[in-house]
């Protein structure tokens, strides 16, 4: 006759060994890309009031000497920068929900490649903003 007990002694162990395997991979493997792209997000809305003070240093000078002039460029790029993050976000929680973006609901094959382009597309933004930046307090610092 077999004892049961040990047979399910081990059975539980052997459960018990898988699940805490797989919640360890679930923590090795990092960040979510939904959360990288929120990342991206989380560290560049902080620097738009930035933006908005460039922009209101540089606008008096671009009146003055003229949209042409490298005051005139920089604010427009400013502009243009606080622009495409805005325009980045309206079109992001377009294509999310609220569930998706916070609390990693499973996205749909349509959706991850959504989620690919808008990874580009806020690196890219990230990008205007911080060479505007840069840009802008180069022309001040003169």
């Amino acid at each position: 006759m077999i004892h049961k007990t040990p047979l399910l002694f081990f059975s539980i162990i052997a459960m018990l060994f898988i699940s805490c395997k797989e919640e360890t991979k679930k923590v090795k493997e990092g960040p979510s890309q939904m959360e990288q792209v929120m990342a991206i997000h989380d560290e560049v809305m902080p620097k738009m009031g930035k933006v908005g003070k460039l922009v209101g240093k540089l606008k008096p000078m671009a009146d003055s000497l003229g949209l042409e002039s490298p005051q005139g460029k920089a604010m427009l790029d400013l502009q243009n920068a606080n622009k495409a993050m805005m325009d980045w976000m309206h079109g992001f929680g377009d294509r999310f929900d609220s569930e998706e973006i916070l609390e990693g609901k499973e996205l749909t094959e349509e959706k991850k490649k959504w989620l690919n382009e808008e990874e580009e597309k806020v690196q890219r933004v990230k990008e205007k903003i911080n060479s505007s930046i840069a840009q802008a307090e180069a022309l001040l610092a003169n």
